[in-house]
């Protein structure tokens, strides 16, 4: 018996470090060839790392959340034969693979080496997975000690007298544990929870609001962390300057609507999102120094004939933006398609390196929670973005009368370094044009 030694793999792009987000084995395991052992993430997306030879599992060479050098031992294998290990060499390092975890947040796993992850897709969907066991919830030392775990916004199952009680007592059912089938909550767990948490609290009128001293640390690891840098490092070195606008988006809403009434059914539905873009392809052709990038340490601003439009895009781990490439060359149902193609990568994890890099300019959208203005943050190294804010319908005087429209913002953000407050704003009014009056859309 050998050992082989499998290090950090050169993933390309001149990346010197990657961040371990999960491991798919554990420490006594039997692993296949080409079977998942982690998942590593680059600043661009997530890459499993398979297993090369048969093996059994003797040392894991870091913990979920560390930062690893390529290279760098990932984890050794006792395979048949001599194995890749030089006679003489360092023994399997089973105590170096516990130590870091000493180091590890409190909220992580405390053991040696996590337990296996789920088998993840090689996308940045995987992180969220990977900090799952330390994303639950504290509970409170005087909770009984088999208490569901409960993400926020899961609905516990009760009963409507037992939900009605637990109004009328201010208790919060997710913190609750159920002791019926299923998990439910009877009263009999309302009156063990009110024990627990001191029923000797009494508000106004009789209602008992429990205290809550419970704690929750959550690493920043992962995709979050890799979003935390990003946004530092795109606030920090481009000097924003925000431009809003309203639009009446009345006859674009009408145009819509017919287009889908006629080709929904065989070509897809439209969303507000491939008319934007639409109207940004056209309108950038007046202004191309914003569908740009600027490499600021070498003093270059690269202007794109080809319009790539990043759609920021919400996904379980964090914030995420596929590139739509090439929007000047599609029509409004291509466009539409590939946005729910791309949204539908990014939430499933299945979004690849090259699908997450390479936009020109971002459009960013926050749907019906999108409110009266927001300041988004420009995906550096871009030089724009553009925030699409909700539509309300509101009156407005038109020849003289007054009537009801459709009106929305628009909250867009630029780098100052290189566009004008003037070229920015006029830019916002072209787009504004086209939207108002959407025919122009395809005037060519």
């Amino acid at each position: 018996m050998g050992i082989h030694v499998i290090k950090m793999p050169d993933i390309g792009e001149g990346i010197a470090e990657v961040e371990l987000v999960a491991w798919h084995v554990k420490i006594g395991d039997m692993v296949a060839e080409d079977q998942p052992l982690a998942d590593v993430m680059t600043d661009k997306a997530t890459v499993e790392i398979p297993a090369p030879v048969v093996g059994r599992v003797v040392a894991l060479g870091g913990d979920v959340g560390q930062v690893m050098a390529v290279g760098g031992e990932l984890i050794r294998l006792e395979v048949e034969g001599e194995g890749n290990l030089k006679p003489g060499a360092d023994a399997p390092p089973a105590k170096a693979a516990a130590a870091p975890a000493a180091a590890q947040p409190a909220a992580t796993a405390p053991a040696p080496q996590p337990e296996p992850a789920p088998k993840a897709a090689p996308a940045s969907a995987a992180p969220a997975k990977a900090s799952a066991p330390s994303a639950a919830p504290s509970r409170p030392a005087r909770q009984a000690p088999a208490s569901v775990a409960r993400q926020p916004g899961e609905k516990p199952l009760a009963s409507p007298a037992v939900r009605k009680r637990a109004w009328d007592l201010g208790i919060e059912l997710r913190y609750v544990h159920g002791s019926g089938p299923a998990g439910r909550i009877l009263h009999e767990d309302l009156d063990a929870y009110l024990q627990g948490q001191g029923a000797g609290n009494q508000a106004r009128g009789g209602v008992a609001y429990s205290e809550r001293n419970d704690e929750e640390n959550v690493p920043v690891i992962g995709l979050r962390r890799k979003i935390a840098q990003k946004m530092a490092e795109s606030k920090r070195r481009i000097p924003h300057f925000s431009y809003v606008e309203e639009i009446d988006v009345t006859e674009l809403e009408e145009l819509r609507a017919s287009l889908n009434q006629k080709w929904g059914a065989s070509r897809g539905k439209l969303t507000l999102l491939p008319l934007l873009a639409r109207a940004m392809v056209v309108a950038l052709r007046d202004f191309p120094q914003i569908n740009a990038r600027y490499d600021d340490e070498g003093g270059v601003v690269t202007r794109y004939g080809a319009v790539h439009i990043g759609i920021a895009t919400q996904s379980d781990g964090g914030l995420m933006v596929p590139v739509m490439r090439h929007a000047e060359a599609r029509d409004l149902w291509s466009m539409a398609a590939e946005i729910v193609r791309l949204a539908e990568a990014v939430r499933t994890g299945t979004a690849s390196r090259d699908e997450l890099s390479g936009s020109t300019i971002t459009i960013t959208s926050l749907g019906p929670l999108g409110g009266i203005v927001t300041t988004p943050v420009i995906n550096h190294p871009e030089v724009g973005i553009v925030g699409v804010n909700r539509i309300v319908e509101r009156p407005a005087i038109r020849n003289g009368a007054v009537v009801a429209r459709k009106l929305m913002n628009l909250s867009s953000s630029f780098d100052h370094r290189v566009v004008d407050g003037m070229d920015a704003a006029r830019f916002i009014q072209a787009v504004r044009a086209l939207l108002e009056q959407p025919a122009l859309l395809f005037v060519e």
